[in-house]
């Protein structure tokens, strides 16, 4: 963890939050919207979400375990509320009317609060390991071993919750297999892109941060 001013920790933070939120009403939505590969189903979520695992590890690695919660907690119902009206407005993929928010979507809530429990148990698990394993040598073993722990727990607790006896047909018939599948594309797009994109950011944001604080130090 690095040594940092309050205004910059806060600052951070608070982009960070605002992150947290865009990238999960963002997959909220997107997960309304299936398709086909290979013969296999799966949502637009999947492209999405591993957003989230990126900048909590770096989070954990610059900030420490106790901001990166901060950001979880500070996220969590506001993600909830935008999540609810944006699946209320466009719900599967076209948009309502702003009359639709008048009438009551269990379905979309449903997605919400799932989407909810997901994040928040989710994020904490990757918190933790990431806590754990964030001091050995080598800079991938902790944003590995989190992201496939962290992503798993989610996509369990996320889908269960929003699909299983869902109103929507398809979802409730087929979850257990697009969770899977949805869970392989994390995987791929996590491990084979946001991880060598999380190596990179981690030595442009700790090169940045060290040099504007030695620059705020000699002032």
């Amino acid at each position: 963890m690095l040594s940092l001013s309050h205004t910059q920790i806060r600052r951070a933070l608070t982009l960070l939050v605002g992150f947290h939120i865009i990238v999960i009403c963002a997959s909220n939505y997107l997960v309304q919207l299936p398709f086909t590969v290979f013969g296999w189903h799966t949502t637009w979520g999947a492209f999405s979400f591993p957003f989230v695992y990126l900048a909590t590890d770096l989070t954990v690695r610059i900030f420490g375990q106790s901001n990166a919660r901060r950001i979880i907690f500070k996220a969590m119902l506001p993600a909830l509320l935008v999540s609810y009206v944006i699946g209320v407005l466009f719900h599967q993929g076209e948009f309502q009317g702003f009359a639709s928010l008048s009438d009551y979507n269990s379905f979309v809530l449903r997605i919400a609060a799932a989407s909810f429990a997901a994040y928040l148990f989710g994020q904490l698990l990757d918190i933790k390991v990431f806590a754990k394993l964030r001091l050995t040598k080598k800079w991938w073993v902790a944003p590995t071993a989190s992201t496939l722990l962290g992503n798993l727990l989610d996509t369990l607790i996320f889908f269960g919750l929003a699909f299983y006896a869902s109103t929507d047909s398809f979802m409730a018939a087929n979850w257990p297999e697009i969770a899977m599948i949805d869970y392989g594309f994390k995987l791929i797009v996590s491990l084979c892109l946001f991880l060598p994109a999380y190596g990179v950011l981690l030595k442009v944001l700790e090169t940045r941060i060290l040099k504007q604080s030695t620059t705020n130090a000699l002032a």
